[in-house]
């Protein structure tokens, strides 16, 4: 059973805060400790570890002379070196100057450029790193489709005279060879859709099946059947109570069989009001749901508007996988931490330039909700998601602002160049700085969590 199935459908406060701060403290927690970890590694002490800001709740002190504690605002958390005069490590106490060169050498302030530089970016990379573990984790424990494509379950639909059956290999659909579904190209993806394109919109189709070493023809639903097999966060479908494994049988008093029919009318409704007759659990039952406007990325980096009620797709049975090497999965797990990377970088490119809406950039509201509704949907759609918000947090703190690590690295490379580093005065100002352009952005965001539609 689904570790999270006790929880009820996306709405209620208390899971979207527990799914925020649960999401938040792994992705902080991983963060920080990449900073004490590498720091440690490089000679440098850390005097505080805290996972929350405010009052402490719980503290202990480890061999190495680090306070770890939990507080009671669980909005962040920081790692203090020794000699800081704040979580920033931008500054000193006053301390660090007086202190004999063999424990000025354990201090951030003291310690060489190398090991400033190595310890400031450890907390992004270990973000990065989580990501690609956990992508690559979830990847290698879905396996990988293998031919012959064999039916391993089944899906339940409302369509009677099905006499597909599990253990069936699939060889063709109406008289239509199956094209490859195993780690296909550009070219193959156009094979498969035109192979998808052609095939009738009914009810059932004739599939000729391999079935106890014979070759037979059984009935089954169309390949691509209006069934929801996840929702879009924050989307018509989620807030309208949609649920995972609903079929859609109807569209505006129409009968539909394929999913594609339901996107047409719906990439096609200037935002209209569409009526959905909808099976569940041999139920019917009917919603009102009106689409939106979303900015998708492209292969090409651009983006493209389309309307949108936020389902996703699948196929009307599973099939049969294999297992996926270590490898496979890690490389998997690169390449996806890469797009959240990349999509993000033209996301926000095509924000500053105007091409696409600026409501696009979500704030503290924004991701709570986004954390409560994958958490609804399974253990599985949550870790991915903290997997994907760990990345968006690594990618934020490169930016080259004060305060931030990326600020950091910005002035450990002057120091570089320069052979100094900036001063005293220069660092506070540009700390200000830096300090009020993030509030600035977070409070952009916040007002778009509450007046974005």
């Amino acid at each position: 059973m689904d570790g999270l199935s006790f929880l009820p459908q996306f709405g209620g406060l208390a899971l979207t805060l527990l799914a925020f701060f649960a999401a938040l403290s792994v992705i902080v927690a991983i963060h920080e400790y990449g900073h004490y970890i590498v720091g440690r590694w490089c000679g440098i002490k850390a005097d505080v570890f805290s996972l929350g800001f405010g009052p402490v709740l719980f503290s202990r002190m480890d061999r190495h002379g680090t306070r770890w504690q939990l507080a009671a605002l669980p909005f962040g958390g920081y790692v203090k070196f020794m000699g800081d005069a704040n979580a920033a490590s931008g500054t000193s106490d006053g301390t660090v100057e007086d202190m004999p060169p063999e424990i000025r050498r354990k201090t951030m302030l003291g310690a060489p450029l190398w090991a400033r530089t190595l310890t400031v970016a450890a907390g992004p990379v270990f973000n990065f790193i989580l990501s690609i573990l956990v992508f690559g984790a979830i990847i290698m424990s879905q396996g990988k489709v293998t031919e012959p494509y064999v039916i391993d379950n089944l899906r339940p639909l409302p369509f009677d005279g099905v006499t597909l059956q599990e253990g069936d290999e699939l060889l063709a659909i109406e008289g239509r060879e199956i094209p490859t579904l195993i780690n296909m190209d550009e070219e193959d993806q156009e094979v498969f859709q035109a192979f998808i394109d052609a095939l009738p919109r009914e009810a059932l189709l004739d599939y000729e099946v391999r079935r106890d070493g014979e070759i037979v023809t059984a009935t089954g639903p169309h390949p691509q059947p209006p069934l929801v097999t996840q929702l879009s966060p924050r989307s018509a479908a989620f807030e309208s109570g949609l649920k995972q494994e609903d079929v859609i049988v109807g569209l505006d008093g129409e009968r539909i069989y394929a999913f594609d029919q339901l996107k047409a009318v719906v990439e096609g409704s200037d935002g209209a009001t569409v009526a959905l007759d909808v099976w569940r659990d041999g139920d019917l039952m009917e919603f009102d749901l009106t689409p939106r406007r979303v900015d998708e990325p492209q292969e090409d980096g651009g983006f493209e508007t389309n309307w949108r009620i936020g389902i996703v797709g699948g196929l009307p049975y599973e099939l049969q996988t294999g297992p996926r090497g270590f490898g496979e999965s890690l490389s998997n797990g690169v390449s996806q931490t890469w797009a959240v990377i990349s999509g993000s970088m033209s996301g926000l490119y095509h924000m500053i330039t105007g091409a696409i809406s600026s409501c696009n950039m979500s704030g503290p509201i924004g991701i709570a909700e986004v954390s409560g509704a994958m958490a609804s949907q399974g253990v599985d759609s949550f870790i991915w998601f903290i997997a994907v918000l760990s990345t968006a947090v690594g990618l934020l703190n490169l930016f080259p602002i004060p305060v931030l690590d990326g600020g950091h690295l910005v002035f450990y490379a002057y120091e570089a160049v320069a052979g100094r580093p900036p001063s005293e005065r220069a660092l506070r100002i540009m700390m200000t700085v830096g300090l009020t352009l993030v509030l600035g952005v977070m409070l952009f965001a916040l007002f778009n969590d509450i007046f974005c539609p």
